[in-house]
């Protein structure tokens, strides 16, 4: 595939992902994706056959996303306690489109497990991505791998609780509180090590 092929199939699978974060897999058409890209069906069909080829490539794009993110929070911070803070703020750095539209993860994974699609696995991977590396931040803080592993489980839990209350009820301050309690919920498990 050519530079220019190439740089198509990466615009349908951008246009994509925000297009199944937005509207969802189900009410995201092929027209919806061209439309977006402003691209001719025949070009569109060259690269993917099916919507279940665009949903696989979309998967992929977010599970390099989030690996390349969780990286840069390693960067960012010196510490475990920084790097799981990182992913705490994520909900807070991006709470218009979490109150808008939910978490882009917890959103996708609900959906294709409601209906039974065989990509749910590759989708689960993304939650699984992420429990792994809280997981490892939590064992660098003294925890041992079972403890580690709940704690891990427990921030994802109330982050995704935390996303659908706040997509529900549309409250602005909602997230905000909850990130503080988190942060403090966090200093409590250091002081616990």
């Amino acid at each position: 595939m050519g530079p220019q092929a190439q740089q198509a199939r990466e615009r349908i699978v951008e246009a994509a992902d925000a297009l199944l974060y937005t509207q969802g897999f189900e009410n995201t058409s092929f027209a919806d994706i061209t439309d977006a890209v402003q691209i001719s069906r025949g070009n569109f069909y060259y690269h993917f056959k099916t919507k279940d080829d665009i949903l696989d490539a979309v998967i992929d794009k977010r599970l390099a996303k989030t690996g390349d993110m969780l990286q840069s929070w390693e960067t960012q911070g010196n510490t475990p306690v920084e790097h799981i803070r990182c992913f705490i703020h994520m909900m807070s750095d991006n709470q218009s489109n979490i109150q808008r539209y939910g978490c882009p993860v917890g959103t996708l994974c609900t959906e294709l497990a409601k209906l039974n699609h065989a990509s749910k696995q590759e989708a689960n991977k993304l939650f699984a991505l992420f429990r792994h590396w809280l997981t490892g931040q939590f064992t660098l803080l003294g925890k041992d791998q079972a403890q580690a592993q709940a704690l891990a489980m427990h921030l994802l839990a109330r982050s995704q609780g935390i996303a659908t209350l706040s997509n529900a009820f549309q409250d602005k301050a909602f997230i905000q509180l909850e990130v503080k309690q988190l942060d403090d919920w966090l200093a409590e498990q250091i002081q616990q090590t």
